[in-house]
């Protein structure tokens, strides 16, 4: 497998990019967590015109766009310890309500980070084998296994160039079959009974180029929407690009 045909890391889609997209993906009324990490930018970026109530595992439901300047207070913060703003009836609880909203099904759609993705969807976004790895657990496991629909963004490949989306992971998991949609700097990945299928690829890579940095086998039982990027705009779909 090689990255070297692919587009230079800036050239790919940036982790604002990635989260513009989660966001346009979530439907009107659902009630969606944010995980720490890149997962915390879709909250910039959901539609006017829709209601989304976000959930956040320190307690806050109701969450609103990260806070600036003079909106910044220090005691509202999100699962990444960014300030963030409140909607109006928005809630806050303590860890054991919020972990029961998210262990007793109630989160309808939650959104992690990851740094493995198995073709079965197992997810691994907990800790490495690297030798200064920290555990990071939190409330992913949780999250994980109670919410409705697991997406996870992440970028496609490591810094080496490795494949993080793989046949089997190799890190310890989070979850066993949890994942249902993979956002990365290359594309979006459905998990599905039948595979791993590409539900849109960036404008400019072709499915072998992309084929080549994923280490599980991709699906296309249609032609996968095309990832358009704006300049100083928002990322979006268009038509499908040809096979």
């Amino acid at each position: 497998m090689t990255s070297l045909s692919l587009p230079l890391r800036d050239q790919r889609l940036s982790r604002k990019e990635i989260t513009q997209l989660v966001a346009c993906d979530i439907p009107d009324g659902s009630i969606v967590n944010l995980g720490i990490g890149m997962p915390t930018l879709v909250s910039n970026y959901l539609p006017d015109d829709r209601e989304i109530i976000l959930h956040s595992e320190n307690g806050i439901l109701g969450m609103g766009r990260v806070a600036q300047g003079e909106d910044i207070d220090p005691d509202l913060i999100n699962a990444s310890r960014q300030p963030i703003t409140l909607l109006d009836g928005a809630s806050i609880s303590e860890h054991t309500v919020s972990f029961a909203m998210m262990r007793g099904g109630h989160i309808d759609y939650t959104v992690l980070g990851g740094f493995q993705v198995a073709a079965n969807g197992d997810l691994a976004n907990w800790i490495t084998d690297a030798a200064d790895a920290i555990p990071a657990v939190g409330g992913a496991m949780d999250l994980a296994v109670g919410a409705r629909q697991v997406y996870v963004t992440m970028d496609h490949c490591t810094r080496e160039g490795q494949p993080k989306i793989l046949d089997r992971c190799t890190y310890p998991l989070t979850g066993v079959g949890v994942v249902d949609r993979v956002y990365t700097d290359l594309a979006v990945i459905d998990v599905t009974p039948d595979g791993l299928v590409v539900h849109a690829i960036l404008d400019g890579v072709t499915l072998a180029q992309l084929q080549a940095v994923t280490e599980a086998k991709l699906y296309t039982p249609q032609p996968p929407l095309a990832i358009h990027r704006v300049p100083n705009g928002r990322a979006h779909y268009r038509s499908a690009t040809p096979a």
